[in-house]
């Protein structure tokens, strides 16, 4: 069985739902902006109990409000990929997938303009964020889809089939190189990133092929797609 990612969907489910029951995945990782207005197993609920895994790592539109948040980070944090590896079991092999959620911005590092970062862990942030302005005494809230240094360095240290993520690649008109560093040092055989919604396939600047997916696109990927890549 395949491994299904789903682009932006930003409230749109329908499609995956169609594709679910059309492709039966066994896993499903979604690409950021899902702009939930309602807990995470209740909109996903017809995927889950097919017991298909959800996976998700966060875009732009998933820290609007603190409703959002923990429509996420409380009532599915196990689906969350950002910074890590997880092995997918499929019926025709396994995909590593990793996820890299959130974006870059410049009150902490913005990569595409070629500026350095002005902190590169969250921990520096906070220490000068005034008390009043952190938010459940850590980062401000509009600060948690923000991508420091240190997420590059942790998943640096791994390997991967696959990496999600939801800023795009320098084959993107707006993408970045970094995205294609990450990719290349953790030895990613393919890089699927939102966003932009923009559905296109292209290569990162050290040769790896890239899928852009659009809003609420489906794609596809099974290991042996990897396996002939």
């Amino acid at each position: 069985m395949p491994v299904l990612f789903y682009g932006d969907p930003h409230r749109n489910f329908d499609p995956l739902f169609d594709a679910v029951a059309q492709h039966r995945p066994e896993h499903v990782v979604i690409a950021g902006d899902m702009d939930l207005q309602r807990p995470f197993r209740e909109v996903l609920a017809r995927v889950i109990a097919q017991d298909v895994q959800c996976w998700w790592i966060l875009g732009n539109h998933d820290c609007t409000d603190a409703a959002q948040y923990d429509f996420l980070f409380d009532d599915y944090p196990e689906g969350n990929l950002g910074n890590r590896v997880v092995n997918m079991p499929c019926r025709d092999g396994a995909l590593s997938v990793a996820g890299l959620g959130g974006i870059y911005r410049g009150r902490v590092w913005y990569p595409i303009a070629g500026k350095k970062p002005v902190f590169h862990r969250r921990e520096d942030l906070v220490a000068v964020t005034r008390p009043h302005v952190r938010w459940r005494k850590g980062l401000p809230l509009r600060q948690r889809d923000t991508i420091f240094p240190e997420d590059h360095d942790i998943l640096s240290a791994l390997k991967c089939d696959v990496l999600v993520s939801h800023e795009a690649p320098s084959c993107h008109e707006y993408g970045t190189d970094e995205i294609d560093r990450l990719g290349r040092d953790m030895g990613a055989k393919l890089l699927v990133h939102g966003h932009m919604h923009h559905p296109y396939r292209g290569h990162s600047k050290f040769g790896t092929p890239v899928r852009g997916l659009d809003g609420a696109e489906v794609f596809v990927v099974s290991p042996a797609d990897i396996a002939g890549s």
